[in-house]
């Protein structure tokens, strides 16, 4: 494989973000966090903001600000108990993305593609992106596999984890760092307005069909990496953006997995027979 080429660099990294995205948004459907994932995604933005203006690595900077963000969701939720979860997302989400934009904004001396950090430029993935996807990625899915277990006991019932010893804190930060990890490596390839949807639509499309959590965890994998080959075929093929082609070729999957099983069961019989009578 000709990593030298943009296309396939651009397929290496969607697929290393996809395989790391779909097993993590299972978790974001089971537990109903789709608004937190969209408030973390969100204070990426301040994140580029603060690399910038820093002179470090823009992953490092998003990966510090979503860490600091998700701790100060967790201090308010717990001295602040007046204010109801989805108030404090909402606040935090649309302050830390307003002061992104304002920050970006006030630094005249710089020149950058805003489009390409809200909506995604795969196609621009460097090796050394590839590398920082795939490393982070694999550190992103040991800290799942390793907190599986008392994040899915917090998950199914987080008294009942509480009863049995589960120290469900720190499985519920480990979550929090692990959300912010795929933030930080999936923003070149959807960017920042579109990470949750690679999230939580391969999860969702995947939950009709699978009857344990760790096949919905495998087949979330499977359907992200389809709507990254699919997304980033339709974007070359007809000259769409990459990160949008991706989210709608995940839709449609989802959409696709709508259809009830005997409308499936018809289309297939008459496929068979077209393929006879041919």
């Amino acid at each position: 494989m000709d990593l030298d080429h943009f296309a396939v660099r651009a397929l290496v990294a969607g697929l290393g973000v996809a395989v790391v995205a779909g097993p993590l948004g299972c978790f974001i459907v089971w537990r109903r966090m789709a608004y937190f994932g969209d408030t973390m995604a969100h204070s990426a933005l301040l994140g580029v903001a603060l690399g910038f203006l820093l002179s470090i690595d823009l992953t490092l900077a998003i990966l510090g600000v979503t860490v600091a963000i998700a701790c100060l969701l967790l201090l308010l939720q717990r001295r602040r108990p007046w204010l109801t979860p989805d108030t404090l997302l909402g606040i935090l989400s649309h302050a830390s993305l307003s002061l992104g934009l304002v920050a970006i904004g006030a630094m005249a001396w710089l020149r950058v593609d805003l489009l390409g950090y809200l909506f995604g430029d795969v196609l621009a993935v460097s090796r050394a992106d590839i590398a920082i996807i795939y490393v982070g990625g694999a550190l992103a899915l040991a800290g799942l596999a390793f907190f599986w277990r008392p994040l899915l006991a917090v998950t199914v019932h987080e008294d009942l984890a509480r009863a049995e010893g589960v120290a469900a804190a720190p499985a519920q930060f480990a979550f929090m760092i692990l959300v912010a990890m795929v933030i930080a490596l999936a923003m070149k390839v959807v960017g920042i307005l579109l990470i949750t949807s690679l999230l939580i639509i391969p999860a969702a499309a995947a939950r009709r069909y699978a009857t344990t959590p760790e096949a919905m965890a495998a087949l979330a994998a499977i359907l992200a990496c389809l709507a990254v080959v699919l997304g980033l075929g339709a974007s070359l093929r007809f000259d769409t953006p990459s990160g949008p082609s991706i989210v709608l070729a995940a839709a449609g999957i989802f959409a696709v997995g709508l259809l009830p099983l005997s409308r499936w069961r018809a289309l297939s019989a008459s496929l068979f027979r077209n393929g006879n009578s041919s």
